[in-house]
């Protein structure tokens, strides 16, 4: 991975701040939701994300500063910087004489037939032996030592695998695509683009976890979290499993009473309404609502009385000898 400062465009010298503001700059201006047509920039949003995890975290930017983590947060092995850099060209002892060393289970020591053979570093500092004591001596803290140096545990060297990152998109469904439990295509941030099944009766806001489906990691991929948004339906609306309804009726249907059809999310169904139907009457049609846990919810549909549009002067005649012989007032209650 390239070098964080790089990858985020800022010196080394940069604040907190400028960090920060680099970050969300860039992650505005790479993020896959808004390069749909290329599905390289979900490599570089990955990437930016690891950089500024490194940079965007004062403990791990000061580890990397000093050298002590990579790139990808992994702690770095220093090496043997200097190794066996003796005047001479040898590796120890007087010059031009060279040395052989084997390992055995009392450490490092020198093969017969050196100059210095049959010693095991017990000289002045200038040895093979003293070079790696000045080296491994108090390297690991938990190590044990046996022979002249150290002895290091695996666990010395064993990071904690990094997990993969989860990534958030969204979807817009029909009432009838929840109702029915249909499947969407939705394109995620990672250049990817997948079928989701909606869990039928799903609501508004929930959301649905795709395993395996986010950004890669040490420990594996994270996941998917798609956020389900219901569009408003043109008719229903929906109150937990249920549906409501608002059924226009004519003046001689409520008065005489009718066979009407209602819609519903299934195709329409007859609904029969009395003579002398009053407008907010609520007429339940049950299992006509949304799937839920314990069955399917109802249909509430609500009468509403809608006059002819436009004057009728016959119409206005016979309410006014309705008027006349039969008045009544059905706001008596509100009168004190």
């Amino acid at each position: 991975m390239r070098d964080p400062y790089e990858v985020l465009g800022v010196p080394r010298t940069a604040d907190a701040g400028a960090i920060k503001s680099a970050y969300r700059k860039l992650a505005k201006k790479l993020h896959p939701d808004a390069n749909k047509n290329d599905p390289k920039m979900a490599q570089r949003f990955a990437e930016l994300n690891s950089a500024y995890e490194i940079l965007g975290d004062a403990a791990k930017r000061k580890q990397y500063d000093a050298g002590e983590i990579d790139a990808e947060g992994k702690p770095k092995f220093q090496g043997f910087e200097g190794f066996g850099a003796q005047p001479g060209g040898g590796f120890g002892g007087r010059e031009g004489a060279f040395e052989t060393f084997t390992w055995g289970p009392e450490g490092f020591q020198r093969s017969s037939g050196g100059p210095r053979a049959g010693r095991r570093g017990a000289g002045a500092g200038t040895g093979f032996e003293d070079i790696l004591k000045d080296m491994f001596g108090g390297f690991a803290a938990g190590g044990r030592r046996t022979g002249f140096g150290t002895q290091f545990d695996t666990d010395e060297f064993v990071t904690e695998p990094v997990a993969g990152q989860d990534v958030h998109a969204a979807v817009t469904a029909t009432l009838a695509d929840v109702a029915s439990g249909a499947k969407l295509r939705v394109h995620l941030p990672t250049g990817k683009e997948v079928e989701v099944k909606l869990p039928a009766g799903i609501a508004d806001g929930q959301q649905i976890r795709l395993k395996g489906q986010g950004l890669p990691g040490a420990r594996g991929p994270g996941d998917a979290l798609i956020t389900v948004h219901v569009a408003p339906h043109p008719l229903f609306k929906r109150e937990g499993d249920n549906l409501r309804l608002d059924l226009p009726i004519t003046l001689y249907e409520a008065v005489l009473g009718a066979k009407v059809h209602v819609p519903t999310l299934g195709g329409a169904v007859s609904l029969a309404v009395p003579a002398g139907t009053s407008s907010g009457r609520v007429f339940r049609l049950k299992g006509k609502g949304m799937p839920g846990r314990s069955g399917a919810g109802d249909l509430l549909a609500t009468v509403r009385i809608v006059l002819p549009p436009g004057n009728d002067p016959a119409l206005e005649e016979l309410m006014r000898k309705w008027q006349e012989q039969r008045p009544y007032n059905p706001r008596k209650d509100f009168e004190s």
